[in-house]
């Protein structure tokens, strides 16, 4: 076992940069390299591998817009729902099509495959560009399968701050109180890609520590981009286990 990795218990892939959403707080900025997707068989056999020898707690998905490419996401959790892997969890938001039978059918496929964490994104920075009504159609189909849902705000500054972006989130996140569905904590905006270019004035010039970035030391989550790469490897070249057991920071 790699003593960089002795704590590790999350994996996670980042499906696609692609995105429906244009949110100005985005760390990914515009979104380059749209096109590259993970491939789904390769991601599932790493979640098994890495399983195989790490005792994994969580296998997360998110992007971009995951759920533009549903078949990997359902390969990954299937993987981890036969690994019985506690938490499958999937951060979207909820904007993918807007086709009611589409929607429909991706709500039952995640319940099929295991999601049992569905991460909903709504707040003032992407219903700038993601309509709230096909947002809200599919938190219903999901909560309808039985899917846990929870909803997943970004907050500017603080979630206390008043300013009028957190003023926004507020209300929508109010307008789901008819649906039951509960809110969950949220992250805090980063000052990167995006919202540093955009958000600059509710930032200081002196960058804080960013509290999502991993110790290179004790890497406790795996990260898998679009395009393979992973730790100091790709998967696409290398086998899991090896670009583990090769790690140095």
């Amino acid at each position: 076992m790699n003593e960089y990795l002795r704590h590790l218990s999350k994996i996670e892939f980042v499906i696609t940069n692609a995105c429906t959403g244009r949110c100005k707080h985005c760390s990914e900025g515009n979104h380059t390299s749209c096109g590259e997707r993970i491939d789904p068989p390769t991601a599932a056999e790493a979640v098994k591998k890495i399983a195989g020898v790490y005792d994994i707690r969580t296998v997360m998905t998110f992007g971009g817009e995951p759920l533009l490419y549903p078949d990997a996401v359902c390969a990954i959790m299937t993987a981890a729902k036969e690994l019985n892997i506690p938490k499958r969890q999937v951060i979207t938001n909820g904007y993918f099509s807007k086709n009611a039978d589409k929607i429909r059918e991706v709500a039952e496929r995640l319940v099929a495959c295991g999601v049992n964490d569905l991460l909903l994104s709504v707040d003032a920075f992407h219903q700038e560009t993601i309509p709230l009504d096909v947002v809200k159609q599919f938190a219903a189909e999901a909560k309808k399968c039985g899917i846990p849902i929870r909803l997943q705000p970004a907050w500017l500054t603080s979630a206390t701050d008043d300013n009028p972006y957190n003023r926004k989130t507020r209300e929508i996140l109010d307008s789901f109180a008819d649906l039951g569905i509960r809110e969950n904590g949220g992250n805090i905006i980063f000052p990167e890609g995006n919202a540093r270019k955009y958000l600059a004035e509710y930032f200081t010039d002196e960058l804080p520590e960013n509290p999502y970035m991993e110790d290179p030391t004790d890497v406790k989550c795996v990260s898998f981009s679009p395009n393979g790469d992973v730790l100091d490897g790709n998967v696409y070249e290398r086998d899991i286990i090896e670009i583990i057991k090769d790690y140095v920071p």
